[in-house]
C-alpha cells in the first residue's frame, strides 16, 4: 500500500528516464560512488552504530557494502540490481537481484534482519514509501535503518525531489519514509562529512 503524504506531490518521484531500470543497470558498474574520506567516514559510522551479532540487509546493495573489514557479522544479505556486482561483494552471505521499483515488496521474512542500511541509492526510489513499509516489516522490533547520502547521483534516474531539495529536506524527506510508516520510534539526522571530500548525510531511524 502506497501511504505517500499527500502534501507531498506525485511530480516529486518522477524521472527524466522512466524506462526500465533493467536497461539501466544491465552493465555492472565496478566504481565508487564517493570518495576514500567519505567512505571511511561511513565505515567509522557503521563501526560505531552496528554489532557483531546484527543481521544486516544492505539494500539497494553492489560490490562493495562499506563494513568494517574486521567485523564479522552474524549475517549480511545484500539486495540489488546488478548480479555481477552482488557476486563481487565478499561481505554479503547472500544476495538476490531485485527491482524495488517494480516490485516494492522485499523477498524476506517479518523480523528477518537487525539492521537495514542504504548506501547513497535512496534518490532512486520512486515508490519509496512502499518500500520502507517493508523495510519495517523485514526488521526485527528495535532494528535500525540507516540512509547514507551525498551529491552524487545518476541525474537522469534519480528523482526530482533529490534534484530541486536542499540536503536539509533530501534528509527530511527520508525521516518521513520512516515515520510514514508509523512503526519507527524516533529518526535522527547525522553530518559526518569529511573536512574534504564529498558530503556524508546519514538518516537513522529506530524502530518501535
Amino acid at each position: 500500500m502506497n501511504r505517500k503524504p499527500p502534501e507531498l506531490p506525485d511530480q516529486f518521484f518522477k524521472r527524466q528516464d522512466e524506462s526500465g531500470d533493467e536497461l539501466f543497470y544491465v552493465h555492472p558498474r565496478f566504481e565508487t560512488h564517493i570518495d576514500d574520506s567519505t567512505i571511511d567516514n561511513l565505515t567509522a559510522f557503521y563501526r560505531e552504530a552496528l554489532k557483531p551479532d546484527d543481521r544486516v540487509l544492505d539494500l539497494m546493495s553492489s560490490w562493495i557494502s562499506h563494513l568494517p573489514p574486521e567485523v564479522r557479522y552474524q549475517q549480511v544479505s545484500g539486495l540489488g540490481m546488478n548480479e555481477a556486482e552482488l557476486a563481487r561483494n565478499e561481505r554479503l552471505d547472500d544476495y538476490v537481484v531485485h527491482n524495488l521499483n517494480d516490485e516494492p515488496s522485499l523477498p524476506y521474512e517479518d523480523a528477518s534482519f537487525d539492521v537495514v542500511t542504504i548506501v547513497v541509492s535512496v534518490q532512486y526510489l520512486t515508490r519509496p514509501f512502499e518500500v520502507f513499509e517493508e523495510i519495517a516489516r523485514v526488521l526485527a522490533p528495535g532494528g535500525r535503518c540507516i540512509v547514507a547520502m551525498s551529491h552524487r547521483l545518476f541525474p537522469t534516474k534519480a528523482v526530482y525531489a533529490f534534484q530541486m531539495l536542499s540536503p536539509e529536506d533530501r534528509c527530511r524527506i527520508v525521516a518521513a519514509y520512516m515515520k510514514n510508516t508509523e512503526q519507527f520510534e524516533e529518526t535522527e539526522s547525522l553530518d559526518r562529512s569529511p573536512p574534504v571530500g564529498d558530503p556524508l548525510w546519514l538518516v537513522r531511524g529506530h524502530l518501535y
